[in-house]
């Protein structure tokens, strides 16, 4: 069975072929990354799995559960997480706040419009150890407006790995992030666990290729090159497209 299976996906924003019959899939605990050039189609295609836009063709299975027509919420309470290439948390909140937020979004307290999130000691918790996780439990009561950009990296992390994953989707997890900073997050990665299966998106081609076991690389919503990273660094079509060879 694979962990994550998606056929013949495909998505235009008007005459905007965005992803075109892209065939993709990871097995059970792979370390998948996606490659591509800026306007390939990586995020889009997250978007398309996670939920938050609908294709126009094709289909997303999780463990051979079927996912295409299921709301953005459902998938999550399946077991897909995943962080987003543009920071999107609460700066005013504490660090625990935010993450205790994110395991709000999948209890069935979220329902509930007296609840005293400060009196939730499950979710507490759940969110102290996530940041302890990320090695930034000393930092769990900080407004998240006075944490440097990396520290917010590894908080997203957090919310994300809070949430007890089958399948992890990583968007440019590195992004923007000073060498230590990249150090600190490539640790943190190569620590989860095998039964976290992990595709994701980067262009630290140093960090990324060194964690990838299997390289998809995509071109105008195309999956173009697939396969080992000697059998894509060797691929004259890598070179073209994304190494400018």
């Amino acid at each position: 069975m694979t962990a994550l299976a998606i056929h013949q996906l495909a998505k235009s924003f008007g005459g905007l072929h965005v992803t075109r019959g892209v065939d993709l899939e990871v097995a059970p605990g792979e370390r998948r990354l996606i490659i591509g050039p800026n306007g390939a189609g990586k995020t889009t295609l997250f978007n398309l799995i996670t939920g938050e836009i609908k294709p126009d063709a094709g289909s997303v299975a999780l463990f051979g559960q079927e996912l295409t027509r299921l709301p953005s919420r459902r998938r999550a309470h399946m077991g897909l997480s995943r962080t987003y290439q543009i920071i999107t948390l609460f700066p005013k909140d504490t660090l625990l706040r935010n993450v205790t937020l994110s395991l709000l979004g999948l209890s069935h307290l979220r329902w509930n419009p007296l609840l005293r999130l400060d009196r939730q000691r499950s979710l507490i918790a759940q969110a102290e150890a996530a940041l302890a996780r990320v090695g930034l439990g000393h930092l769990a009561h900080r407004p998240l407006a006075e944490t440097s950009y990396g520290e917010r990296r590894r908080v997203e992390i957090a919310m994300a790995l809070a949430q007890n994953p089958r399948v992890l989707l990583l968007d440019e997890p590195f992004a923007g992030l000073s060498v230590d900073e990249r150090r600190d997050v490539k640790t943190l990665l190569f620590a989860i666990p095998r039964d976290v299966t992990i595709v994701m998106i980067e262009h630290d081609m140093d960090v990324a290729l060194d964690f990838a076991e299997r390289i998809t690389v995509m071109h105008f919503g195309e999956i173009v090159v697939e396969g080992t990273r000697a059998e894509v660094v060797a691929d004259p079509r890598t070179k073209e497209i994304y190494l400018g060879e």
